[in-house]
């Protein structure tokens, strides 16, 4: 019998087991949020830019929150923004709410084949698009669209490249949604998890070698941080003090997973900083100011040669993974409505109002310019053709910008797809 035979384990040993982390709620559940802690607005200190980081690292176990519950903006992280920021915040917001909708419904229709939304999100790109110089650098993931309309982005060339169409800059060469503009400092998107982290450190490391003075923003789900990546990113930006922002935004789910897959029911993702002795503070994702507050903050820090920071941003995806995601597969439907943190666009529209700057009526007619604006532009992108469409004009130029002298067995491919795309 062999030494490893389970029948001679000793007897006053239990047999090893392992724990897979369940959702506390699934399909067909009611979710209870009174498990939720959530710290008052205001409550979280402020440390200095200069502090060390281990000043910060009680806060990777609590939230920064500036609104409260009378959407007053209150505490030490009050960014003190002039209500113009604030509208203009607002503004790119409720634009980013329109697109998306616009969007989704297109991929729908059949109009094109893939699309993300960031319904419930879209607090964190703009208010970080609103708290960096328009010259650093993004290294964004799928769900920061809002980025890109907060920086003025043509709606109708980010159409475009999601219908893959005659307009599209990137000429078909990424997934719709991965859009890439260095110009408005968006780094291109990749569909490989956490990829952008080290890309945002590598860029930080080579602006700092040549004394530049932009920064940059790398941005990845709760999910990617189980990913090497994540690791090797805080381990250069750490050891060497790289002016770089890390942004984990959690989001409570992966494509079909919760976030607990990632580590989340042992600690916080911002936690995770505390063995790399990098800052590190959670956020409600929620709070368009208070995401403004610590991305500024840890920019300036970061422009004072004081190293990186990680900030994990706490909020909810409030819809499918995707357009090829079923949410209702593996969550209770309502959930999202649960979520105890609240409408980002709703919660920055009553803190407006409540200062005096803003109403309903004129909330109502911004909607529909902004409604206007992203139907216009969608009516132009289609003009320039949809997915059901999309036939062999320009065929060529898919076998440009790969080689510098394109092989022959290619070059006799691409004659002959010219030739039977003129036939």
């Amino acid at each position: 019998m062999s030494d490893r035979d389970p029948s001679r384990l000793k007897p006053n040993r239990p047999k090893l087991a392992l724990h897979v982390p369940e959702p506390p709620f699934r399909q067909r559940q009611k979710p209870d949020i009174s498990a939720q802690s959530i710290p008052a607005a205001g409550s979280a200190p402020r440390p200095d830019i200069a502090a060390a980081a281990a000043e910060t690292h009680p806060l990777t176990t609590t939230l920064v929150r500036v609104l409260d519950d009378e959407h007053r903006a209150v505490g030490p992280w009050d960014p003190k923004l002039a209500p113009d920021t604030l509208r203009k915040m607002l503004r790119d917001m409720v634009t980013v709410r329109i697109f998306d909708d616009r969007m989704y419904r297109a991929q729908r229709q059949g109009k094109t084949s893939f699309y993300m939304k960031c319904l419930g999100e879209e607090a964190i790109a703009v208010a970080a698009a609103a708290a960096l110089d328009f010259e650093d650098m993004h290294f964004p993931t799928y769900r920061q669209q809002g980025l890109l309309i907060a920086r003025g982005y043509p709606l109708v060339d980010m159409m475009c490249q999601i219908y893959s169409n005659k307009g599209d800059k990137l000429q078909g060469r990424q997934l719709p949604i991965m859009y890439s503009d260095r110009e408005h400092g968006f780094f291109s998107i990749s569909g490989n998890l956490a990829t952008q982290f080290p890309q945002a450190v590598g860029w930080s490391m080579a602006a700092a070698i040549k004394g530049d003075s932009r920064i940059a923003m790398g941005w990845i789900g709760d999910g990617a941080t189980a990913e090497g990546d994540f690791h090797a990113a805080m381990t250069f930006a750490a050891v060497y003090d790289v002016p770089v922002i890390l942004a984990v935004v959690n989001n409570q789910w992966a494509i079909s997973s919760f976030s607990g897959i990632a580590g989340a029911e042992k600690a916080t993702f911002a936690q995770r900083a505390v063995g790399y002795g990098m800052p590190a503070f959670r956020v409600d994702g929620n709070d368009a100011l208070a995401v403004h507050a610590a991305v500024r903050w840890a920019a300036d820090r970061a422009r004072s040669n004081m190293g990186p920071t990680l900030i994990e941003f706490f909020t909810y995806r409030a819809e499918g993974h995707s357009t090829s995601d079923d949410p209702s597969g593996y969550r209770p439907v309502n959930e999202a409505k649960a979520w105890p943190l609240g409408d980002p666009v709703e919660r920055l529209k009553l803190h407006l109002t409540a200062l005096g700057e803003w109403d309903d009526e004129r909330h109502e007619a911004m909607r529909s310019e902004c409604d206007a604006a992203v139907r216009s532009a969608q009516k132009e992108a289609e003009r320039q053709g949809i997915l059901s469409e999309q036939g062999k004009d320009n065929i060529e130029s898919m076998f440009e910008d790969v080689y510098e002298q394109v092989p022959w067995h290619l070059a006799e491919q691409r004659d002959i797809a010219v030739d039977e795309g003129r036939g």
